[in-house]
């Protein structure tokens, strides 16, 4: 049973921000004896918001709507997970596969390198940890690989806020990289982690994933892949906010949103919903639609000025195995990942990021483009028969991290409002994290902390 007399905390979206900030705000009140009564409100029927699984009507099949990685440097995402008793959902990696297709025909040549952690004397624990596969990958050249080391050295010691004014590829020229260098190595991992090319992304956030992540040593760098259709991740969150006196309401869409009530949208009607304090955790074109009074709000006029970047999901299935490694990034293609979803290599699923010229794409040609890459670098692929696909477009897949972005990311609250406000949540909130499930749960915990602090004080 509710209590009464405790004060009430409206979270809107049961995406990953706002998942993070209701269990801590359940957690917080259970520690500080302050008593609170959380609801959750979602719209759909599913948790997760942008990183959920889904019921494919084509195949029968629950699907992911987009391949998501974590990394071992996403701390606050995998204390979420454990929380969630769903770390039994990942599965670890400590090799990459980097695949390279030159030539045509009888003179093609696949090169493939196998990137690991090692450990021998060097600089920098980050270089140390992947100094002797990089060393040997014959996917880039001498001169290449002593570009990027020297590279990797500058963002080493490099303060990454001093380059929110420029993009990546300006940093890369400020270098020296060398065109192949930039190809083989920076813009594949930059593309994939931030979701825009080197030439827009904001260099701060790009330097962000390598001095945190691929660089950060051998625990930060492992790869964690879901083993399970992303919805089973959260299977748990109900139950266990509920432990917390908290309450899930699935199905009731925001239609309005005020600091300190919320309007929702059920079926035959609306619900209104009263509240000491009131957490926007929707994504920011959402959020910019339904949170009410924000004449004044200097957060939202930035927000009007955010942009997206599209992800496409590809989920194929073969008549035999394709992929002989468990995940593999394709060099100098279009395609730029790819997963083997099944113990044979049958089913896999194709990831492209940044990719705006492939949304208006049939599914027929998507077809075509995929399995094009997917000949080039497994040749032993062509001989199988594509049984099906599903693309699944995600056009609002993430901000665009711009350095227009970066420098205007708002906070939980306007610092200088003196009337009440809308909490914000979400991975587009000054996390100083990129687009990630990293990103989302930090800033629902960051949001928690802010309406704790906020009826303490009142």
């Amino acid at each position: 049973m509710s209590d009464p007399a405790a004060q009430h905390v409206i979270v809107v979206g049961a995406g990953l921000a706002g998942l993070a900030c209701a269990l801590r705000m359940g957690e917080l009140s259970r520690h500080r004896k302050l008593r609170l009564r959380v609801t959750l409100l979602e719209a759909r029927r599913r948790l997760g918001g942008r990183a959920t699984s889904f019921l494919d009507q084509q195949s029968g099949e629950e699907i992911d709507n987009c391949q998501h990685v974590t990394m071992g440097c996403c701390s606050a995402y995998l204390d979420l997970l454990r929380e969630l008793d769903s770390l039994r959902h990942i599965e670890w990696f400590d090799e990459q596969y980097w695949m390279l297709s030159q030539g045509e025909g009888r003179s093609r040549r696949v090169r493939r390198s196998v990137i690991r952690p090692g450990a021998i004397l060097g600089v920098g624990p980050g270089l140390v940890s992947h100094a002797t596969s990089f060393v040997r990958a014959s996917f880039l050249s001498l001169p290449s690989k002593l570009a990027i080391g020297q590279a990797a050295l500058a963002i080493s010691t490099c303060d990454r806020t001093e380059h929110r004014d420029h993009t990546f590829i300006d940093w890369l020229a400020s270098q020296s990289q060398p065109h192949e260098a930039i190809e083989r190595f920076w813009r594949p991992i930059v593309v994939s982690a931030c979701n825009l090319d080197p030439e827009r992304v904001c260099a701060a956030t790009a330097l962000h994933v390598f001095q945190d992540g691929v660089f950060g040593g051998a625990n930060a760098a492992r790869i964690g892949i879901p083993n399970a259709p992303l919805a089973r991740l959260y299977e748990h969150a109900e139950s266990l906010l509920a432990s917390r006196g908290g309450q899930l309401l699935l199905g009731e869409a925001a239609e309005e949103i005020t600091p300190t009530r919320v309007v929702t949208r059920i079926a035959g009607g609306t619900r209104v919903h009263n509240a000491d304090v009131v957490v926007c955790a929707l994504p920011f074109e959402k959020a910019r639609r339904v949170v009410a009074q924000r004449t004044n709000d200097p957060r939202f006029a930035a927000m009007d000025t955010f942009n997206h970047s599209p992800i496409l999901g590809v989920h194929l299935r073969f008549d035999r195995p394709v992929l002989d490694v468990p995940h593999a990034v394709l060099v100098e293609r279009d395609t730029q990942w790819l997963f083997r979803k099944d113990r044979e290599g049958r089913q896999i699923h194709a990831v492209i990021s940044a990719a705006d010229a492939w949304m208006d794409l049939s599914e027929d040609q998507i077809a075509t483009k995929v399995c094009e890459d997917l000949h080039a670098c497994f040749p032993a692929s062509t001989t199988a028969r594509l049984e099906h696909i599903r693309a699944v477009k995600e056009r609002f897949a993430t901000f665009a991290a711009t350095p227009a972005f970066e420098r205007s990311r708002p906070g939980p609250l306007a610092e200088d409002a003196t009337s009440p406000q809308v909490i914000l949540a979400g991975d587009y909130t000054a996390t100083d994290w990129p687009a990630t499930m990293e990103g989302a749960t930090r800033s629902g915990r960051i949001a928690a902390d802010t309406a704790f602090n906020m009826l303490q004080r009142s």
